[in-house]
């Protein structure tokens, strides 16, 4: 996994959901273990369990210019679920990015149409960078209903 294919995700979030206004953004990608994904999980959203993706806002109001926050990715489960449905880790990984930085910019899929819009910009932002679309073969909830 490089840093390189980490900013090409992060990049095709930001081009897709195209921010209210054009300036610099601040985000943070962090790969971790499943134990400290456990941890931050049990801690912020009360779940006792390791899970692929979280993310963390910087402030009230997403996709504000500046430091917009967090995207942690656990990468044993990363792993684990590329393998399981015969991805390779980077696309994976990739999709997980461009989750978390939409969740960022103010993305969420708690509703049934929030959901497919988000959906709809992870598939134009993945295949953006040539990566199949993930929801192909899942339900409407998809990824959605496993990721923060």
């Amino acid at each position: 996994m490089s840093d390189a294919t980490v900013e090409l995700a992060a990049h095709a979030a930001f081009t897709e959901a195209r921010p209210s206004r054009p300036a610099s953004y601040e985000i943070t990608i962090v790969l971790t273990d499943d134990a400290e994904m456990r941890t931050l999980n049990r801690d912020w959203r009360g779940k006792d369990a390791p899970t692929n993706v979280l993310s963390f806002p910087a402030g009230d109001a997403p996709g504000e210019p500046g430091p917009l926050g967090d995207v942690v990715i656990a990468y044993e489960t990363a792993a684990k679920e590329a393998a399981d449905d015969k991805l390779t880790l980077a696309d994976h990984i990739s999709h997980l990015v461009v989750h978390g930085v939409l969740h960022l910019l103010g993305f969420d899929h708690m509703q049934d149409d929030e959901a497919e819009r988000m959906e709809a910009l992870e598939r134009r932002g993945l295949a953006s960078l040539g990566i199949a679309d993930p929801y192909r073969d899942e339900g409407e909830a998809g990824l959605a209903e496993a990721t923060s």
